[in-house]
């Protein structure tokens, strides 16, 4: 399994990683791209279920994150699941540039003794979604704050106070 079959989504403001989501999303884009939403809620909680645990009682609420995904991938209107605390992105394809910026962000995070979600973006759809036009990029509560460049940890905390 690589790293590109797990993919990290809100599910009940928790971070959790599904396995073989896009490979699931691909399968269903024909034949599902017009059924209703709760149709396609049941299938792609039945086959993820396949290769993740979910359990009984959290169907619903995995269900509805996978469906918030699926119209992601189609590229449709979709609600994003708010965050508690801090959601920080760091987009680039995990160069070593990125790589330093993820950890940066972390250590600063660590410092300031902050909550919050921490994902590095990999997925080029994803990251031109965000309109960059060059990575590294950090993203703060869905705002681009830095491209291109790795930040000193003293512009991340600035950003980060604001945040919060």
């Amino acid at each position: 399994m690589s790293q590109d079959d797990v993919i990290r989504i809100k599910v009940n403001k928790q971070s959790v990683g599904i396995i073989g989501l896009k490979q699931v999303m691909e399968e269903m884009a024909r034949e599902y791209a017009e059924k209703p939403d709760a149709e396609v809620q049941s299938e792609l909680v039945r086959r993820i279920s396949k290769k993740n645990y979910i359990p009984d009682h959290a169907k619903e609420e995995y269900g509805g994150a996978l469906l918030r995904e699926f119209n992601k991938f189609f590229g449709r209107a979709y609600e994003e699941e708010a965050s508690e605390g801090l959601e920080i992105k760091v987009l680039g394809p995990g160069c070593a540039r990125c790589d330093k910026l993820e950890r940066e962000a972390m250590e600063v995070m660590s410092e300031m003794e902050l909550p919050g979600d921490l994902e590095h973006v990999r997925d080029v759809k994803e990251i031109g979604r965000y309109g960059v036009m060059g990575t590294p990029a950090l993203v703060i509560n869905g705002k681009v704050v830095c491209v291109g460049k790795v930040p000193s940890k003293e512009e991340i905390k600035e950003w980060l106070s604001e945040a919060v």
